[in-house]
C-alpha cells in the first residue's frame, strides 16, 4: 500500500513578531530529518506542503538533507496549514483581560490553547478566524487530495501540529477531543505514517510522532514549540 508521510515543520519563531518562519534550530531539524530519511533508505516520489513559510522552508531543508534538488511540482494545498492560534486566542479574549504572555509564555499560552481549541470545537466563540466545522472540513480535504498522487508509493507532505493532529483524529475516527491531546505532543519536524488505499478510500495510523533524527548525541534536535 501506498505512504503518506505527514511532517510537523521544524521549530517556528514562538514570541517573535513574525511567527511564520523557521528558527535556526527548525532549520537545523528539516535537514537532519532529510539525512536520516536517507539513512533509511526512504526516499518520496510526490511531495506536498501547505502555503505556510514555515513549511516551505521545512520542505526545502528535508530535500536538502536528503540530497535531491527542490522539487517544482510539489502540491502546495492551504487545507495543510494550521489554524490561526494567535486570532483564535484573541477571539476568546475579545471582551476580557487576556493572560499576561498568551503570547509569548510558552507555559501560559498552551495552557489557554488547550482550554481555548475545547470551546472552539463546541463553537463557543465568537467570531473565531474559522469555524471548527471548517477546520476539519478542509484538512479532511488535503488529506484526501495528497493521498490521490497517482503512481506514488511514498508521498511526503509538510504540514503543522493542529493539522496533523486533526488528520489522524480523523483516519483513528476518534472524538473531537483527540485532537487537541495529539496536537500538544507533536513534535518539531516529526513524521507520521498513514498507510492508505485511495482506490477503496481506506487509511490506516502506521507511526505517530516520529523523530528519527534525535539520538543520544542529538538531543538538542528534539523540540515541541
Amino acid at each position: 500500500m501506498p505512504i503518506l508521510i505527514l511532517v510537523r515543520h521544524g521549530q517556528a519563531s514562538f514570541g517573535q513578531t513574525n511567527y511564520d518562519k523557521l528558527s535556526d534550530l527548525g532549520h537545523e531539524q528539516a535537514v537532519a530529518l532529510g539525512a536520516s530519511l536517507a539513512a533509511r533508505g526512504i526516499l518520496p516520489d510526490a511531495w506536498a506542503c501547505g502555503t505556510m513559510v514555515r513549511q516551505a522552508e521545512t520542505l526545502a531543508g528535508i530535500q536538502r538533507g536528503l540530497g535531491v534538488p527542490p522539487t517544482k511540482d510539489h502540491t502546495v494545498h492551504s487545507g495543510l496549514n494550521e489554524y490561526d492560534f494567535t486570532g483564535l486566542l484573541n477571539a476568546r479574549f475579545a471582551d476580557k483581560d487576556a493572560p499576561e504572555g498568551i503570547h509569548t509564555d510558552r507555559k501560559v499560552h498552551f495552557r489557554n490553547l488547550r482550554e481555548t481549541v475545547s470551546d472552539w470545537q463546541r463553537d463557543q466563540i465568537t467570531a473565531p478566524p474559522e469555524m471548527w466545522a471548517e477546520f476539519c472540513d478542509r484538512t479532511s480535504a488535503a488529506l484526501t487530495d495528497v493521498m490521490a498522487h497517482k503512481n506514488a508509493k511514498i508521498t511526503l507532505a509538510v504540514s503543522s501540529g493542529g493539522a496533523i493532529a486533526q488528520m489522524v483524529a480523523r483516519v483513528l475516527g476518534a472524538p473531537n477531543t483527540t485532537q487537541i491531546e495529539l496536537q500538544l505532543q507533536i513534535k518539531n519536524a516529526s513524521m507520521t505514517t498513514i498507510v492508505y488505499s485511495a482506490s477503496k478510500g481506506v487509511a490506516y495510523l502506521n507511526a505517530f510522532n516520529e523523530t528519527p533524527f534525535v539520538t543520544a548525541d542529538t538531543q538538542h534536535l528534539l523540540s515541541y514549540s
